[in-house]
């Protein structure tokens, strides 16, 4: 039954009809005031924030029926517009407060809330407003935003004004190296930009909504599939199974490695006849709304011979398993590593020898903004299909042949992202739109709750670790041993292959071993499927070397952060791939950290008490800056009639600065034309006319699309420059008959070299990121409870490009790496489906001391000197954080994360008397050295 009522909304009286059980969220969005976004739908995330009668409220759990008629609502579009902001929205555009975006308008409200009612709060008091509001960020480690209340609230005070608050491009113009706002922040903290739902709620009459039917075991036969029942419900168009799809209904998983034994095409879009994992699909609805498909979805029937499931590693290569994809054993991968001489030997006789077994856990991605896409033809006679995306190129590769579609029909646009960190490298759900709109010839859009962005989209691999490491009497380091194995889910998703890769190069990493012996591994569970996930690979790798270097520094007597200086890389020395480094930070880095360091502890052991221990840990982590060896990238260049300048590329932006990153490179690019910023025009994620600049992923973007912009800007300059030096005018060079549009190339052929898939020896990346970092923590002994109340990070990432994107991402990663230390984890598919349950870390579970120094070591094959950055800040802070609990404790953590419960078990023991064990190594199939023997018998042919 429909209701009318007038409500205030952004100072104007409005004649509202509601439905009484909608929500406030859904009301103001059907009336155009998408600023307001959705995404958890459970009031857990505040994107959805906005002011109720003066109280910030979360608008996606407040009913339209419990709205009282003539309230005052303020949404972000009646709190400033692109061309009138208020303070905090500027505030939060020279701060960074807007990466992804899809928090700051809910952020932005809330703040407006708390101002209203104290203009002059302290740090403490904006993290508590926000922690009470349930405001979520999952990418500026809320610092930034925090940062920015504090300067909007000088503005409100008259202590500072709106000019000299906003960013100020230099004299010269030159913004390289500044902290120059992104271009896309504007609308980000307006309200005005578009993500994949608002996009989808303003499309025009005629598209059709699809609903997923998803399984609700994660082993089963599939006896039956029953339609028909949800094919006469009210609005459905058709009921789409695997009989319907076009096309193969494999997804190709992208295996080449020789060592694989499997093909990688074990994923159907559509199940037909087995499920490997909750949430695997077996029909798709098409309906005239959303509720109706969602509601004709759940009557689909479907009959199931339910199967073990194998929801761990371990179970799933155990003896007695039977193969998830029959003619494919579960264990489908293992290689070697060989450097160096044997190392039996050398453990045997080192006096100093230390071991033990580590496992990283399934980590979601926690994105805030749930999957939505859509899907359409076009004039071109394919299909376009629009999401949010980090590997467009991808697309038609994986997926074309599953849809029955050539590649060259199929057209990738990229929306606004809400937040990424690797979950959309895969394009399942671009597969499963592509399908639809084949199979019913026109368009049709698809958007996931919570619940199932959850459970449906893959997660961090879990890693099994067993390292061993020796050193000598002076307590340099002289070999390790180690055997692991990635747990990778139900399907391979492209990344199975690099994974092992990625094991073995970071562990270990920042250490050098002479001498490396070990066999990696990877096998197939019923669980969520493992994809990337920043700083890809090595989480798992230096969780266990990094807590073995503290182990080895103990049982030596030395100072943790002297030994790892002792046995960091310099010169002359290489890392677990065999490759020497382009440059040598980390002797730098731990420099500058020692005295840092040395006052954390004196704070440490001054402020500790008989319940509350505190602790510092340091760890190194390092990650690289290319995809892999010999990797390419495009950038076109084009000259405009009114003497700008137009960048295409397909440099992936999802949240990380992909547009400061490209307008400040071509900026500096085109530095002899005197161009100001506003002189360039980025046109960016359509593959129908952006090139290939390849993928989001591996810190690769600024460093392969900076050389490809310099190498298209030097062409397009060279095409223009007069035999006097001046350059031509657009008109002159249309007058001579010169192209306008030039294509620049990068690629890291002739300095990269794939890894021996014999030996792991190999230098795929020609230039790294390198970091050290710093936790203090205080444990509550009588909870377990650990709360992280400092981070340090020196890191070294070559030139910086642009100074905000960089702390930016920093901050996120820092904030990723202690909720992956403390508390996140996808463990039971049919329970961890919101943020809590995942272990979302909030405001005040990151710390709001975040101290961040960088040295800018020039990278001699970088663009301007520059490198990457985005993976190294989870990379290994979240071991810094666990070394912290030991250093506070003595109780060492083996299996993250370290809930209180696991402390607590482990200082009862000590309390009890009792000695805490290394943990023992988990048994992976075979002992290491007998099956590197088979391996070492049995070399592949690359």
């Amino acid at each position: 039954m429909l209701r009318k009522m007038v409500l205030n909304i952004n100072n104007a009286d409005c004649l509202i009809v509601y439905d009484p059980d909608e929500s406030l969220a859904e009301r103001l969005r059907s009336m155009g005031l998408t600023g307001t976004k959705v995404g958890c739908e459970t009031g857990q995330c505040g994107i959805c924030s906005v002011l109720l009668d003066g109280k910030v409220i979360r608008a996606c759990t407040k009913k339209m029926g419990k709205v009282k008629e003539f309230s005052k609502v303020v949404t972000i579009e009646g709190i400033g517009t692109p061309t009138n902001l208020h303070p905090l929205q500027l505030a939060w555009l020279v701060h960074g407060g807007a990466q992804c975006g899809i928090c700051s308008p809910g952020f932005i409200v809330s703040a407006k809330g708390l101002l209203d009612t104290n203009v002059s709060p302290t740090r403490k008091e904006v993290r508590d407003w926000f922690q009470k509001h349930r405001n979520a960020c999952r990418c500026t480690g809320y610092k930034p935003l925090v940062d920015a209340v504090m300067s909007a609230a000088k503005v409100l005070r008259n202590e500072i004004t709106m000019e000299e608050l906003a960013f100020q491009i230099p004299e010269d113009q030159r913004i390289y190296n500044t902290a120059c706002p992104k271009p896309t922040a504007l609308a980000k903290v307006t309200g005005v930009c578009d993500y994949g739902a608002d996009i989808n709620s303003k499309l025009p009459d005629g598209v059709l909504h699809l609903a997923l039917k998803h399984a609700d075991v994660s082993h089963a036969n599939i006896l039956s599939i029953d339609t028909a029942e949800a094919a006469t419900m009210p609005g459905v168009q058709k009921v789409i199974t695997h009989k319907d799809i076009k096309g193969t209904n494999r997804v190709n998983g992208l295996t080449f490695s020789p060592t694989n034994k499997s093909d990688g095409f074990e994923r159907q879009l559509l199940n037909s006849d087995k499920i490997c994992q909750y949430g695997d699909v077996v029909a798709i609805v098409v309906a005239d709304t959303e509720a109706h498909a969602r509601a004709a979805a759940d009557a689909v029937k479907v009959e199931y011979e339910v199967l073990s499931a194998y929801m761990d590693g371990l179970s799933a290569i155990a003896d007695d398993a039977v193969e998830i994809h029959p003619g494919t054993p579960n264990m489908y991968c293992e290689m070697p590593c060989i450097k160096g001489e044997e190392t039996a030997p050398i453990m045997e006789s080192a006096p100093y020898v230390v071991e033990g077994g580590f496992f990283v856990q399934r980590q979601p991605h926690l994105v805030l903004e749930p999957d939505v896409g859509l899907a359409y033809p076009n004039e071109e006679g394919g299909y376009t299909v629009q999401s949010k995306h980090q590997f467009l190129q991808a697309v038609p590769l994986m997926i074309g042949d599953a849809v029955g579609l050539p590649m060259e029909k199929i057209r990738v646009i990229s929306n606004p992202g809400g937040g990424s960190f690797g979950s959309k490298i895969s394009p399942i759900t671009e597969g499963l739109l592509l399908a639809a709109a084949v199979v019913m010839e026109g368009p049709v859009c698809l958007h996931l709750n919570y619940d199932q962005q959850s459970f449906f989209s893959g997660k961090r691999s879990t890693g099994y670790f067993n390292v061993k490491m020796a050193a000598d009497a002076d307590g340099k380091l002289q070999a390790m041993e180690y055997d692991f194995l990635f747990d990778h889910g139900a399907y391979h998703d492209g990344t199975s292959d690099p994974l092992i890769e990625k094991g073995f190069r970071w562990c270990g990493a920042g250490l050098y071993f002479p001498n490396i012996r070990g066999v990696g591994r990877i096998c197939a569970s019923n669980h969520a499927w493992g994809t990337a996930f920043r700083a890809f690979g090595s989480p798992q790798a230096l969780m266990a070397s990094e807590s073995l270097a503290d182990m080895m520094a103990e049982k030596i007597g030395m100072d943790p952060l002297e030994f790892r200086y002792i046995n960091t890389y310099r010169p002359g020395t290489t890392m677990t791939s065999g490759c020497e480094m382009d440059v040598h930070p980390f002797p730098t880095l731990i420099e500058k950290m020692r005295p840092k360091y040395e006052a954390a502890l004196k704070r440490a052991q001054k402020e500790s008490t008989s319940t509350k221990k505190r602790g510092v840990g340091i760890s190194l982590g390092m990650y690289d800056c290319s995809f892999s060896a010999n990797d390419t990238a495009e950038i076109d260049v084009e000259l405009n009639p009114d003497g700008t300048v137009t960048h295409y590329s397909g440099w992936h932006d999802v949240g990380q600065g992909a547009d400061i990153g490209a307008l400040s490179l071509a900026h500096e690019a085109f530095k002899p034309l005197g161009l100001k910023p506003d002189q360039i025009r980025l046109v960016m994620n359509d593959t129908a006319i952006t090139p290939n600049t390849g993928a989001a992923a591996g810190s690769r973007s600024h460093y392969m699309a900076g050389k490809a912009t310099i190498d298209g800007a030097n062409k397009l300059m060279e095409a223009m420059r007069k035999d006097d030096g001046t350059f031509r005018t657009y008109q002159e060079m249309v007058d001579e008959g010169i192209a306008l549009k030039y294509r620049g190339t990068a690629s890291t052929v002739g300095y990269s070299s794939p890894c021996d898939l014999n030996t792991m020896q190999g230098d795929p990346n020609p230039t790294h990121t390198y970091g050290v970092f710093m936790a203090e923590v205080e444990v509550d002994t009588e909870t377990g409870k650990t709360k992280v109340l400092k981070m340090t990070l020196h890191a070294d990432f070559g030139v910086i490009g642009n100074r905000l994107a960089v702390d930016g991402q920093m901050y996120g990663g820092i904030a990723q790496g202690v909720g992956l230390a403390l508390s996140e984890n996808f463990d039971d598919p049919k329970k961890d489906t919101t943020l809590m349950a995942q272990g979302f870390p909030y405001i005040k579970d990151v710390p709001d001391e975040i101290e961040l120094e960088y040295t800018e070591t020039p990278r001699p094959s970088g663009p301007f000197g520059s490198g990457g950055c985005a993976e190294l800040s989870l990379t290994s802070s979240h071991v810094s954080i666990i070394n912290a609990i030991y250093n506070a404790t003595k109780v060492r953590i083996y299996e993250l994360p370290a809930t209180p419960e696991k402390v607590l078990e482990g200082l009862k023991v000590l309390k009890s008397g009792g000695t805490l064990k290394p943990n023992p190594a988990y048994y992976l199939g075979s002992n290491m050295h007998e099956k590197l023997e088979e391996l070492r018998n049995n070399p592949v042919s690359i």
